[in-house]
């Protein structure tokens, strides 16, 4: 019998610090990193999947992911792939080990990565990409996957089972749509804190000309920086181009409806991340607040409870769903349904590494067999560190193409892995700064 023999943890690490991509005003200096996880079998397959961090706790992350490591080997493979939605409860759920959530943190980021490494390894023995695994799925399989135990007052199996079986007549043609025309994207690109004004105004131009009809700038560290940059930047653009701004959660709830009026001017299309990612009702009031401009957040939102939350406490007009920060896939299926019941776009977040990679799968997804629709919805882009992975992400005009590559596309290239071991890989032997 075909069995899980083991999980590889690998701390890779990338030194982006040095040019401060990435930097925002809470994480002014980060080096993008993952917990890289590589699931075996005792066929000789391979799953792969990983959690983004910023640099230091990349270790931790690594360890979380050891300790939940002997709750799947010797799991049956077959089997385990015909039930991931039992296979997510058993790693949220151990009777030990949820203590340290339950279902948050670094214990909840490390089931995600594991859990994406089986969507991986499903995809490659079927030789379908994960968008599209999913998207064949019957809405009953689907529904199977959902731990519905904290979500029935919210969305139940049979709302669920309505919401797919509505869009299962247009999936054929909407997948020959995504094939043919690729998924809408934004640029963070232009628009981290650390950039001078010239690097911001190239960029943002370069955008423009490149096919992005939306980008992203940071904000939060320095107002009169915060209303200078977003100047630069809408004169580099002009008036019909979308400019999301990201506080990172920099501000109080007070002090985000107090700035965010001095930046109307330039027509923000949505403030992400304004306050506490935790502070489900301060966001409802800045929502309030500062509309017409659109309230964003998830990347760091802990579960699917808090999904639903900031949903039913009409806290937002976007939803930001992440490949790791929950846990992975599976997960990720029960929040996409829930924003279709709220009828609330999702635009997933994908600032760090393998995040675009992965998280294209679960917009793709959702527009063939959930929502339907690819209407005000976006996938972030960032133009780092693709050249790692096996499977990189491709970026026409502005849009996602849709990938054909077996799996959920976090495999990096073994020399890259190796390189970017921390601490003793040569890249970070090349670093004597480095900490």
């Amino acid at each position: 019998m075909n069995r899980i023999i083991g999980i590889e943890a690998l701390d890779v690490r990338f030194p982006t610090s040095r040019e401060l991509d990435g930097s925002d005003a809470l994480n002014p200096e980060p080096d993008y990193s993952a917990a890289y996880v590589i699931v075996r079998t005792s066929t000789g397959e391979e799953g792969h999947g990983l959690a983004f961090t910023v640099g230091r706790g990349n270790d931790v992350q690594v360890a979380a992911v050891r300790a939940l490591a002997p709750l799947v080997t010797g799991l049956p493979v077959e089997e385990t792939l015909a039930d991931l939605g039992s296979f997510s409860r058993r790693l949220t759920g151990d009777g030990q080990l949820r203590w340290l959530g339950p279902e948050k943190g670094a214990i909840h980021m490390a089931a995600a990565a594991i859990v994406n490494a089986m969507w991986d390894l499903y995809g490659r023995r079927t030789g379908k990409p994960v968008w599209l695994l999913l998207s064949e799925m019957s809405p009953e399989e689907l529904v199977a996957l959902v731990d519905f135990r904290y979500l029935r007052d919210a969305l139940t199996p049979e709302e669920a089972l309505e919401i797919l079986r509505r869009a299962e007549p247009g999936r054929a043609e909407r997948r020959r749509h995504l094939l043919d025309h690729g998924y809408p994207a934004y640029t963070t690109t232009p628009g981290w804190l650390g950039y001078d004004d010239e690097k911001l105004v190239r960029l943002c131009e370069e955008a423009v000309a490149d096919g992005f009809t939306q980008l992203k700038l940071k904000v939060g560290a320095d107002p009169a920086q915060d209303v200078r940059r977003l100047r630069l930047a809408r004169q580099a653009v002009g008036p019909d181009v979308r400019i999301a701004i990201d506080a990172n959660q920099a501000w109080g709830v007070g002090q985000a409806i107090d700035l965010m009026e001095g930046l109307k001017e330039f027509a923000p299309y949505w403030i992400e991340e304004p306050t506490s990612p935790d502070d489900i009702l301060g966001h409802a009031r800045i929502r309030a607040a500062v509309a017409p401009v659109k309230v964003a957040t998830g990347e760091h939102c802990h579960n699917q409870v808090m999904f639903k939350q900031l949903l039913q406490a009409g806290a937002i007009d976007i939803l930001q769903l992440d490949a790791s920060r929950v846990a992975g896939v599976t997960e990720n299926v029960a929040i996409l349904l829930l924003a279709a019941k709220f009828g609330i776009p999702v635009c997933p977040h994908a600032g760090g590494v393998g995040l675009c990679e992965m998280v294209q799968h679960l917009a793709m997804f959702d527009y063939v067999a959930v929502s339907g629709s690819t209407e005000n919805r976006v996938i972030e882009y960032v133009d780092h560190l693709h050249e790692h992975f096996t499977a990189p992400v491709r970026i026409v005009r502005g849009h996602y193409v849709a990938p054909t590559v077996p799996g959920l596309g976090a495999q990096l290239h073994p020399a890259s892995a190796a390189d970017h071991l921390y601490p003793d890989g040569p890249a970070w032997a090349r670093q004597p700064s480095a900490v």
